[in-house]
């Protein structure tokens, strides 16, 4: 953070290093298992869980999978926006690419500090334990910024929906821009849970979409007796319902074609960051099942 001392360049590389670690130390602070790499004889899982003892070390899985199960784990921490920095750390070491000058830095630095405030809080950390007393403004003025961009970006995307609603309605609406026009099913991302949720753009109904399940609830009919000393009835399930709550990623509209690609787009938004769908009841009746991965 010191520019009289490194170049760009430089200090973006180890910041890039520093965002690795900060996703290794967040994963690890629920378990160290989140960052063993999985081998077939288990050796770096066992170690991790501390069933080895001494002086043994185990591997840990790759910067891209560590991105993965923070963007799952840490919301809204932004996968895409993070490979983007460990690509460019890439290209600066290994290849002969635009490296971290693909950004300039008045830009590169608030998408980055964005990220690594996550991962702080997450390790229940404040930034200037990180940084130091010195150089935490420089860093608050950095996710200011970022902050303001972020709503800019969504308030965009809200209005060149409107108006691209209003001259399709208008019939102005340039061929070019027209004949990519697309229905709901090619909008949509297919992702595992959906739901039907009002436009903040245009006011129509549009899909809310969502992988992570964020909490499972079971409904048992009150007299059912599950869990006394009665026999268990493989009819009994039938009476049973399963709710769950799921983690919004994605909302479409075919509308306006209004696409919000993020949590965090969906949060300015002001829509529904989760919603209820309903479960398989099956998946309670059967004990889970573990692989080898």
């Amino acid at each position: 953070m010191d520019d009289d001392s490194r170049s760009f360049d430089e200090q973006a590389l180890w910041a890039a290093l520093a965002l690795e670690l900060l996703a290794k130390a967040a994963l690890a602070r629920v378990s160290p298992l989140l960052i063993a790499e999985p081998n077939e004889e288990g050796t770096n899982l066992l170690i991790a869980s501390g069933l080895v003892k001494g002086d043994a070390r185990f591997t840990s899985v790759r910067a891209k999978t560590l991105m993965a199960r923070c963007h799952k784990a840490f919301k809204p921490f932004d996968q895409s926006e993070a490979m983007k920095i460990i690509n460019g750390r890439n290209e600066y070491l290994h290849s002969s690419g635009a490296g971290f000058m693909a950004i300039p830095p008045h830009a590169w630095w608030p998408r980055y500090w964005a990220q690594a405030a996550i991962l702080v809080t997450a390790l229940d950390r404040d930034m200037e334990e990180l940084v130091g007393s010195d150089r935490e403004s420089t860093v608050t003025k950095h996710l200011e910024q970022n902050a303001k961009n972020l709503e800019q970006r969504t308030e965009a995307l809200i209005e060149r929906a409107k108006q691209r609603r209003q001259q399709w309605l208008d019939g102005t609406l340039p061929a070019k821009v027209a004949a990519e026009w697309k229905s709901g099913q090619y909008l949509s991302a297919q992702m595992a849970h959906s739901e039907a949720a009002t436009c903040p753009a245009c006011e129509s109904v549009g899909l809310l979409e969502g992988e992570e399940v964020m909490n499972t609830e079971v409904h048992y009919p009150p007299s059912a007796g599950y869990g006394q000393d009665e026999e268990y009835d493989a009819h009994y399930l039938d009476d049973v319902s399963v709710s769950l709550t799921i983690g919004a990623d994605y909302f479409s509209c075919p509308a306006c074609q209004l696409v919000l690609t993020s949590y965090d787009l969906i949060s300015q938004a002001g829509m529904d960051t989760e919603f209820d769908v309903e479960g398989d009841v099956d998946d309670i009746a059967q004990e889970p099942e573990y692989g080898n991965d």
